[in-house]
């Protein structure tokens, strides 16, 4: 996935669009054909009901660049169904390698929702961790964001939503200063024909009294009627290892859709 350098501004809204001839909602096959992801190998998980094809490959690609595994030590579905991601260093090589997970089917208009175990709110300022649709090969277009990073500086937000248009140039973005208050968190995005509207959840809950930071794109915002994967990953900004020096792990304990 993409980043966006983000503002110290606590809510910063960015909207830049150009309309073009749209695009019909479709199903589309998941192969990643990018360039960066043309190496990607065929091993697959099962996890909350769907396929999901691990990325791997020899040398390094976007974002970052970093290093992609898909050893058991870096994804796996433990006996209770809970997928885990994890950026660990390799003994023998001395490489950090990174964690990405892609759904095989493409999914369009309705509500995504992730139910995750963790403190993405303390990632090292060089961690990412990505919730998102995205559609290969088109980067800059296509694609709806949920990001937990500082981008490589502390003194940054560290909790991002980026829309990226259907067409044109530009992109609608949101950001803030996440402190939870646990380790359960819940993450949500709703997609239809005009818009992306966002929100996350202390606990894992919906609830409306547990909801922080929910935003939708302006009015008229070029949103992408296109079906996509669903990807998550965990990955290191511009490559740099975490400033730490310590490997991390984040769980996610399901992810479900539910078509408009």
């Amino acid at each position: 996935m993409k980043y966006t350098f983000m503002t110290l501004a606590v809510a910063m809204i960015a909207f830049t669009s150009c309309s073009k001839e749209s695009t019909q909602q479709a199903a589309t096959p998941a192969t990643e054909t990018s360039a960066a992801r043309a190496s990607a190998a065929a091993s697959t998980i099962t996890f909350s009901g769907y396929t999901w094809t691990v990325r791997t490959e020899s040398g390094t690609s976007g974002p970052g660049p970093n290093y992609w595994s898909n050893s058991s030590s870096n994804v796996w579905v433990d006996s209770n169904g809970f997928l885990h991601l994890k950026i660990r260093k390799d003994a023998s090589t001395g490489r950090w390698l990174c964690s990405e997970v892609y759904t095989n089917q493409s999914l369009g208009y309705g509500t995504y929702v992730w139910q995750v175990e963790g403190r993405v709110d303390s990632l090292d300022r060089n961690i990412v961790f990505g919730l998102f649709n995205y559609k290969s090969g088109d980067d800059g277009h296509h694609e709806m964001d949920i990001e937990f990073a500082r981008w490589g500086n502390n003194a940054w937000p560290n909790y991002n939503y980026t829309v990226y248009p259907q067409t044109g140039s530009g992109s609608a973005s949101y950001t803030a200063e996440l402190k939870l208050n646990g380790t359960y968190s819940t993450y949500r995005f709703v997609r239809n024909s005009s818009s992306v509207s966002f929100s996350g959840f202390h606990g894992h809950t919906q609830a409306a009294a547990n909801a922080f930071f929910p935003w939708t794109t302006p009015s008229g915002y070029n949103v992408s009627t296109v079906a996509m994967p669903v990807h998550m990953n965990l990955w290191l900004f511009d490559g740099n290892a975490p400033s730490n020096a310590k490997e991390v792990e984040l769980i996610v304990h399901s992810f479900t859709f539910t078509a408009l």
